[in-house]
């Protein structure tokens, strides 16, 4: 069991380390090479660069993913494939990504469009797909995603 953080825009790395690192968690950070940097990096941590390009992390995230892996991000373009991998895929505002709230994001982004083509004049109400889901503070809901996965990793291994 690994975190892997689609680290080009994420704010809570420090915070997501850390945390890994109270669990001896591995944690992969995945960035463009356009956000290159030298600084030190605590055991266990790991920056993998990519080349520039839109979506060029997230296909690395999607390679590297696996059932127990928890992963933090803030696009649901790519939660959205992870979810059938039997991820745990979180947002940094403290939210779980879940088919519902995938669901709800898709369709605001088709309504908002739909709204933009009838009238430029028309703005689109932006809608809360995490309305229905519950909110934590995001350390304690990645200090309790990361103990369920344990507990489902021991589970697996018996």
């Amino acid at each position: 069991m690994k975190i892997l953080v689609d680290a080009d825009a994420c704010p809570r790395k420090d915070d997501i380390i850390k945390k890994a690192n109270e669990y001896q968690l591995s944690v992969l950070l995945v960035s463009s090479i356009s956000h290159y940097s030298t600084k030190e990096l605590p055991d266990r941590v790991e920056r993998i660069w990519v080349d520039k390009g839109s979506d060029q992390a997230d296909f690395k995230i999607m390679q590297m993913a696996h059932p127990t892996d928890i992963i933090v991000t803030q696009d649901y373009g790519l939660a959205s494939m992870l979810l059938p991998k039997n991820c745990r895929v979180l947002h940094h505002e403290g939210y779980e990504y879940t088919i519902s709230s995938i669901q709800k994001l898709i369709d605001g982004r088709h309504l908002a469009a739909q709204m933009r083509r009838q009238s430029k004049k028309n703005k689109a109400k932006s809608l809360n797909p995490f309305a229905d889901e519950t909110q934590y503070p995001f350390d304690e809901l990645l200090r309790k995603v990361i103990e369920e996965q344990l507990e489902l990793s021991e589970r697996i291994d018996q």
